[in-house]
């Protein structure tokens, strides 16, 4: 029988490899990147997925972000805003308490693809959309928490944020959208705005993007390509065209790039660290592997719907179940660490103390037991009621290391008499849907994060997606904590670093305790890319790669 996906996906690489020859024959610098997945949507403020990411970096710059050294820093805007430098500002807050005022200046060059200036105007429209409670952004608290913006010319602004946090001069999640384009389709149903946006149904308009690329096709579900945006503001970038395309099926995304259908493989959204390494160990020659460690949180979200993971006995008898040691043993030579709660070791609010669950089959059985489960038919275990634990446990169809963890733990479960099905997705579906609209039981997946990263979105009782909020936040698995909420509340307005880190670790244990998701490993993300390639600076957190794509060059030319 044939494999139609094999065949598809030859083709594809046969006919890219002919764009790409008579790109260089004409003299055209093309620069292919292959990715796992394809974007659910473009629009920057909807939906958190690293693939959308990666082609955003390219295109938009962000106000602030963390760089590849960890530090913050300015992208669209002109300075850090600092208390030191007169930027920043404390003030009384309008719910009581401390509150900051904080002002950026866009860059006086910036401007979006069709020339129209970047402005304080896309400012008010993008805080506009963020506290609409229909829109359907998804870090909506960043705009709640904004009580005032004034506006003192075209490129400078003032923020008034009633909370004074730690990271009070960060606007990282504060994506300006383009006023004069965005506008009439918001206002025309902000309910239905996330479904309507010229990001997804007119993507190829110059005018909504102002970074070194814009996007200049689209085949959905296949590739993105991008060519030099001529009203970018900062230095021009190397390459005239660049080709973004998605191949879910990791094993064949290897082979797009060993036939030249793609000269490199990002990190966050490419090989596994099992495939890398086989890979470098046979094309080490040709290609520089790099292993990027960094904030990239394997997990299993967990909906607290169900009626067998609403009780917290089954979740810690389902962690004592697997052995996670054995599992990074085997599958990635040690290489990457099994994660014990959700704060990475290399980070440093980490605490090495966190309860950690071993290996413990028996454990297992005694909080089962505990929770009025008794052993049923063909061993699995049941409720009081008669419910087989049994379980859906879905992710990314075609990520082969993923579908193996998934086989692995299966087996695990199985052993202890929990039985769970294998329900996997194409990407764009599993996150643009499932994840997002929460029609999952187990779900894995990897959050990547930023240095100290509080944990509102994905653990705050607020955060919980639903249809009235338009399915805006990340807190999937629906968990709500008043205790959490509160821990969450203090971090964010705690500037002194040795108190901030302790709330961190009674974070950190009310996390391993509770455990709305099951922690598996962190990630290390193995780029690929080719020896004549320079100037990639993978950051190891969510900041794409791509917010420095203006500086990658060829070396050979």
């Amino acid at each position: 029988m044939t494999d139609r996906r094999g065949f598809l996906g030859g083709a594809l690489a046969v006919a890219a490899l002919a764009t790409a020859r008579g790109a260089a024959a004409q003299g055209t610098r093309v620069l292919r990147i292959g990715i796992s997945q394809y974007p659910a949507t473009l629009h920057p403020n909807i939906d958190a997925m690293a693939a959308k990411s990666y082609v955003l970096g390219a295109c938009m710059r962000p106000l602030t972000e963390f760089g590849p050294d960890w530090r913050p820093r300015t992208f669209l805007a002109t300075e850090l805003a600092t208390f030191e430098n007169g930027r920043a500002k404390r003030e009384p807050s309008p719910k009581g308490g401390e509150g900051v005022a904080v002002t950026y200046t866009i860059h006086p060059d910036a401007t979006w693809g069709d020339g129209t200036p970047v402005s304080t105007r896309d400012v008010l429209f993008t805080w506009e959309v963020g506290r609409h409670p229909q829109s359907g952004v998804t870090a909506a608290e960043t705009y709640r928490r904004i009580h005032r913006i004034d506006v003192h010319d075209g490129k400078t602004f003032t923020v008034h944020d009633e909370k004074l946090t730690y990271q009070y001069n960060l606007l990282n999640d504060f994506r300006l959208l383009p006023e004069h384009l965005e506008r009439p389709v918001f206002e025309a149903d902000p309910a239905t705005y996330r479904n309507r946006t010229l990001y997804d149904t007119d993507p190829t308009n110059p005018g909504l993007w102002h970074g070194p690329y814009r996007i200049v096709e689209v085949e959905t579900g296949v590739r993105i390509v991008l060519e030099r945006n001529p009203t970018f503001y900062g230095d021009p970038p190397f390459f005239d065209r660049v080709e973004i395309r998605t191949v879910e099926n990791t094993a064949a995304l290897e082979a797009h790039l060993l036939s030249g259908a793609v000269d490199m493989i990002e990190g966050s959204l490419g090989l596994s660290l099992d495939q890398a390494l086989a890979f470098e160990r046979r094309h080490g020659d040709r290609y520089v592997v790099h292993y990027q460690p960094g904030l990239v949180y394997e997990h299993i979200d967990l909906d607290l719907r169900n009626p067998h993971l609403a009780k917290r006995e089954v979740r810690r008898a389902l962690l004592h179940a697997i052995d996670r040691e054995l599992l990074v043993r085997q599958l990635f030579a040690g290489r990457q660490p099994v994660a014990h709660a959700n704060v990475h070791p290399l980070d440093a609010v980490y605490d090495p103390d966190v309860p950690k669950y071993t290996h413990d089959p028996d454990r297992a059985a005694s909080l089962l037991e505990a929770a009025g489960y008794r052993r049923g038919p063909e061993g699995v275990w049941v409720d009081g009621e008669g419910r087989r634990l049994s379980l859906r446990l879905s992710t990314t169809a075609g990520n082969r290391t993923r579908e193996l963890v998934q086989q692995v733990l299966q087996g695990m479960w199985r052993q202890a008499g929990i039985e769970v099905r294998i329900d996997n997705e194409p990407p764009r579906v599993f996150f643009g849907e499932t994840v997002t609209k929460r029609r999952f039981e187990m779900a894995m997946f990897a959050w990547i994060s930023s240095p100290e990263n509080v944990p509102r979105s994905t653990l705050h009782c607020e955060e919980i997606p639903s249809e009235e909020n338009g399915w805006s936040g990340q807190n999937f698995t629906g968990y709500c904590n008043p205790e959490m909420d509160a821990l969450i509340d203090a971090i964010e307005t705690e500037l002194d670093f040795e108190k901030r880190r302790a709330l961190w670790s009674r974070l950190q244990r009310l996390y391993t305790t509770d455990l709305p998701a099951l922690p598996l490993y962190f990630r290390a993300e193995a780029h690929i890319w080719p020896r004549w390639l320079s100037g990639v600076r993978p950051t190891g957190h969510q900041a794409p790669v791509t917010l420095e794509i203006e500086h990658w060059r060829r070396t050979d030319a």
